[in-house]
């Protein structure tokens, strides 16, 4: 049940991160699968930052921040 969340809130922060960074998405499907790189981008690379985001929506607030930088890197390697 854990995985299918995280899919889950993976996929929601994907097409946030889209709508955030304007030309910088790759469609719904391609968001999606951003979006949970993202998260687990974001769960690795946040606390080792010093960066912990609690509370009822931090695992999510985590996947979007990721997704957003995933986004931007693949941006910069894009081009």
């Amino acid at each position: 049940m854990g995985l299918i969340i995280m899919l889950v809130i993976g996929a929601l922060a994907g097409w946030l991160a889209g709508v955030i960074m304007k030309g910088g998405g790759f469609g719904v499907l391609g968001n999606i699968v951003v979006g949970i790189l993202g998260s687990i981008l974001g769960g690795w690379l946040l606390p080792k930052a010093g960066i912990s985001i609690g509370g009822e929506f931090g695992g999510f607030i985590t996947a979007v921040i990721g997704a957003v930088i995933l986004l931007f890197l693949v941006r910069l390697i894009k081009k």
